[in-house]
């Protein structure tokens, strides 16, 4: 049965957000408009639908094989996002709000959809810190423009990580006991070298890591939960889950190696946090570590991949 309050399905993320920036580039200088046409300025479209839909089931079948679906929800939200395919993102919330991708009617309960938006659009959060703020804007509007109206009303409104004279030093501290569980032993040397290259920036990412990276205090969601207005821990995503949006992230952007090796050995390191779940445990093992690695590749090569291939554009 159709399910109430529904909308039309854009094909990629436009409405106000492109509205606003159609409105800005009628206003740009004539010698200027032409400039920022150049060197590819727009996000890179969705592959093919039953492309893209193909390597979800595929992968997502294999983290289900492994109980790995939060895992999977996670580095595939955050590999289409450094990949900067916006309107992949919203895609794979429809993919893992219904049975039938391509049927509106098929959505599964909201509780279950807000839940799945709500780590979906935590993972895109806690990206900006690897990718930067751009992609992450992209993404999260093209998850806004796929999100069923009852889903977007049960999605927190509020902020959790507004700053205050009573909550910033447990921020700091926050960040600094990840810092230092991520990057132990050398987490003091480190700690040094980044606060000489320049007096703010190390304030800076211990700072993020304590507001973003880190989980919120209160407990955490996973793939099979549910979640609603009411929930005060809504895509709260645990440790394990933030190393894997660091790893995939810094994955697919490619050429920042040190850094990758550094969040591998944070997830690696995650093991030893008390009362991890079974599925985080097996991820922070050394299989699930590389199974991580082998599905960030996997999404990246299915969405690059060229649906006509070298034979039959031979014959074109």
């Amino acid at each position: 049965m159709p399910r109430e309050t529904r909308r039309c399905e854009p094909l990629l993320p436009t409405s106000n957000f492109e509205s606003q920036y159609s409105a800005m580039v009628k206003h740009l200088p004539p010698a200027v408009k032409p400039l920022l046409a150049l060197r590819n300025p727009h996000a890179l479209p969705s592959p093919p639908l039953p492309q893209l839909h193909a390597l979800f089931r595929n992968t997502f079948r294999d983290a289900q094989a492994k109980k790995a679906e939060t895992g999977w929800l996670v580095l595939t939200t955050c590999s289409l996002l450094t990949a900067n395919r916006p309107s992949a993102v919203g895609h794979l919330y429809r993919f893992v709000t219904r049975t039938d991708a391509n049927n509106i009617s098929s959505r599964r309960g909201v509780t279950e959809a807000v839940n799945k938006a709500a780590l979906m659009r935590e993972s895109a959060l806690k990206s900006v810190i690897f990718v930067g703020v751009p992609r992450v804007i992209l993404s999260l509007a093209a998850l806004s423009e796929a999100l069923d109206d009852d889903v977007r009303a049960s999605l927190r409104q509020e902020s959790h990580r507004t700053a205050t004279p009573e909550n910033v030093e447990a921020t700091i501290r926050r960040g600094k006991a990840l810092w230092d569980n991520i990057y132990a032993p050398h987490a003091d040397k480190l700690h040094a070298k980044l606060g000489s290259y320049h007096p703010d920036f190390i304030s800076f990412i211990i700072q993020s890591y304590g507001s973003i990276l880190a989980p919120m205090p209160g407990a955490t969601r996973a793939f099979g939960d549910a979640s609603d207005a009411a929930d005060p821990d809504q895509g709260n995503l645990s440790r394990v889950q933030g190393s894997v949006v660091g790893t995939a992230c810094l994955r697919a952007e490619g050429g920042v190696g040190p850094q990758l090796t550094s969040h591998v050995f944070g997830l690696l390191k995650a093991r030893s946090v008390d009362g991890l779940s079974e599925e985080d445990a097996w991820l922070a093992s050394d299989e699930g570590t590389e199974w991580v690695v082998r599905t960030v590749d996997n999404i990246l090569e299915g969405v690059e991949a060229d649906p006509v291939g070298p034979a039959a554009k031979a014959k074109l």
